[in-house]
């Protein structure tokens, strides 16, 4: 039984990845995680400068799922290079950078600095973080306009040879259009879906429970969209996808294969269960075993018949 995927040249022992935001660097799960056996590490998202993050709370639990409000909390491109990197190289994981910006120099600037000798394996570029502001953009998110996405995509792809993920919002009215536009501009893959947008309000003080008022919503609520929005890219681009979006569990993990993901990431399940990456990883080969499945990569697309 193979679990191995392969996405731009770079081969990963399995599909199961840790998400972005919800993993830190990988070393707060040593305890419940063996980092040699989990297919990929995506850092928590960093930036040019450090980031203190929103103002608090920064955190709201929903009934099935969470919101939160971190904005892009992180200590800058600079210390994931000299220390996240570094500690993730021990082990077998594969390692994912996530990178943000303000703009476009942002972007190009934090590639330069990931392509010395600590580069990643792959760069994730997120255009979609909900809990930030980028002054004089069109839109709230890069990823809401296919034109300045694709533009951010090539700028990267210029800037270095390491292999990039784009992560979309699914924030808009119809994200085909916006993953067919990063895929011409050269990615190498697609990650979907970062969290859609939501608040919460408490009805004792009458005011909004995050600082910031709204914050992304993630967990079991939003998986049935980000499935289906797997399901709808993967009918419209060539390039690999990777799923992302309320992952609780192996028959969840399975799921996002078959609408069209070669690998998925594991994020809200993390705070529930920390063990959650491994649990699925277990699942997904007990599934296979039970369909006699020899090759996982049979699994991706099958639902499109």
């Amino acid at each position: 039984m193979s679990l191995a995927i392969n996405i731009a040249g770079v081969k990963f022992e399995n599909p199961i990845w840790a998400a972005s935001g919800t993993f830190g660097t990988g070393e707060e799960f040593l305890d419940f995680v063996d980092l040699d056996k989990i297919g990929a590490v995506v850092t928590k998202t960093v930036t040019l400068e450090a980031r203190v993050g929103n103002p608090a709370p920064r955190i709201v639990e929903t009934a099935s799922g969470m919101l939160n409000s971190i904005g892009l909390e992180n200590k800058g491109i600079d210390h994931c290079v000299k220390e996240t990197i570094p500690f993730l190289r021990k082990y077998r994981t594969k390692i994912v950078v996530s990178i943000a910006g303000n703009g476009l120099s942002d972007y190009t600037e934090c590639a330069r600095r990931l392509s010395g000798k600590n580069a990643p394996d792959m760069i994730e570029i997120n255009l979609s973080c909900p809990n930030v502001t980028h002054k004089g953009a069109k839109h709230a998110l890069f990823a809401q306009d296919g034109a300045l996405t694709g533009e951010i995509v090539r700028a990267v792809k210029r800037e270095t040879d390491i292999p990039s993920i784009t992560k979309l919002t699914p924030n808009v009215t119809d994200i085909t259009e916006i993953a067919i536009a990063a895929e011409k501009a050269g990615t190498d893959a697609l990650a979907l879906v970062n969290t859609y947008f939501g608040m919460a309000i408490d009805s004792g003080t009458g005011k909004p429970v995050l600082g910031r008022v709204t914050g992304g919503l993630s967990g079991p609520a939003i998986k049935p969209m980000a499935l289906k929005a797997v399901y709808d890219v993967y009918k419209k681009v060539k390039v690999p996808i990777i799923g992302i979006g309320g992952i609780m569990t192996a028959e969840c993990a399975v799921e996002f294969m078959l609408a069209g993901a070669r690998a998925i990431q594991v994020g809200t399940a993390n705070f529930v269960d920390p063990r959650s990456t491994m649990k699925i990883l277990q699942g997904v080969e007990a599934h296979l075993g039970e369909k006699g499945i020899k090759d996982i990569n049979e699994l991706t697309g099958k639902a499109h018949g």
